[in-house]
């Protein structure tokens, strides 16, 4: 599973907040609730995450493998 529990540290870091990502970097706010339930995006949005943060996409995005399931 792909996580985006990086992206969260990484606007901390930055002293950058939700609000800030939508309203002053234009960031769609479905755009934002994807990534909060670490639903699908474009590659296109974490390569702008990726300049907008001006860091490396492993600040944004996390694998974690996920559980077997049981039978």
């Amino acid at each position: 599973m792909i996580t985006f529990e990086p992206l969260w540290e990484t606007l901390k870091e930055k002293n950058i907040s939700k609000y800030k990502l939508i309203n002053t970097y234009g960031l769609s706010r479905g755009t934002l609730n994807s990534l909060m339930h670490n639903q699908n995006v474009t590659l296109n949005t974490l390569n702008w995450l990726c300049q907008v943060l001006e860091c490396d996409v492993t600040k944004i995005i996390k694998y974690a493998p996920d559980e077997p399931e049981k039978k």
